[in-house]
């Protein structure tokens, strides 16, 4: 059995996202504070990469903010121009951050469970295959 199990990002976390011009960012904020570890080392760039494929056409970052347990995101050519030019229906990005929150993520079953996070939806893969 994997050790590595997941998880709805939602359930970790919760975030809020908006433009800034052509790029959007999503600020995600661990629910617990002993959950911040578990959230840093789960979304990475590739991770938003594959989540977003085929949407966001530049650069991904993503960095901690440590002190308010949280992490920022910032998709590049991700708007279409951005909010007074594009065409898209989400042209601020607002809605971005809350479609994150769905996307499954992968977490260390031991230290999870060690820093009280709930597995009773925890899946084998990021798909959401049959529960564990």
């Amino acid at each position: 059995m994997s050790d590595t199990v997941w998880i709805q990002l939602s359930e970790l976390a919760h975030g809020r996202s908006g433009d800034k011009g052509d790029a959007f960012n999503i600020g995600l904020v661990a629910h617990r504070p002993e959950w911040f570890p578990l959230l840093k080392e789960a979304v990475t760039p590739d991770l938003l990469r594959g989540w977003f494929a085929g949407m966001v056409t530049g650069s991904i970052h993503v960095w901690e903010l440590p002190g308010i347990g949280a992490i920022n995101c910032l998709l590049n050519g991700a708007l279409d121009g951005g909010g007074t030019t594009s065409l898209r229906l989400d042209a601020q990005g607002k809605a971005w951050g809350q479609a994150v929150l769905r996307l499954r993520v992968p977490v260390n079953r031991s230290r999870a469970a060690a820093a009280g996070l709930s597995l009773t939806t925890a899946t084998a893969d990021q798909w959401g295959g049959p529960p564990l």
